[in-house]
């Protein structure tokens, strides 16, 4: 598989980590300076995800796909392959996240998987590791201040 993956273990329960991942998206899920307006976060398999994401200097980068499996305080894959409605799409990649229990702190696993090695390096060089590495920083932020 053509694999990218950020892993690290977060100081508190896999619930509170779920709900900052789920219910402040919006607030943790692009690198600073980076902002990102949710337009849909249809968490279930088949629903919609739809945000645009932007830069500071103006940029705009919209992305759209679907859920594919949900579930709860535990997995949330999704992809771009498809729209809603499960309208093929240009794919760029398959986007899991995985939230497991390591005594009484969360185990938290990003994975970006490609359909080509060209499009997982093209992907690590528009910087994955840092940016993936700074959101979590900031899901981080956000698990500390609702504790």
């Amino acid at each position: 598989m053509h694999e990218l993956k950020i892993e690290r273990l977060i100081d508190a329960p896999v619930a509170t980590v779920w709900k900052a991942w789920t219910e402040h998206y919006g607030t943790w899920f692009v690198p600073r300076p980076w902002t990102v307006e949710v337009i849909e976060q249809d968490l279930r398999p088949g629903g919609r995800s739809a945000m645009i994401m932007r830069g500071p200097d103006g940029e705009e980068q919209p992305s759209e796909g679907v859920y594919l499996e949900v579930v709860p305080k535990r997995l949330i894959v999704s992809t771009d392959a498809f729209l809603p409605g499960w309208v093929p799409s240009g794919p760029f990649m398959v986007r899991i996240d995985e939230f497991a229990d390591a005594d009484g702190k969360t185990r938290y696993t990003a994975i970006a998987r490609h359909w080509t090695q060209e499009a997982r390096d093209q992907h690590a060089a528009m910087g994955f590791e840092a940016g993936w590495n700074a959101a979590t920083d900031q899901l981080e932020e956000v698990v500390a201040r609702i504790r």
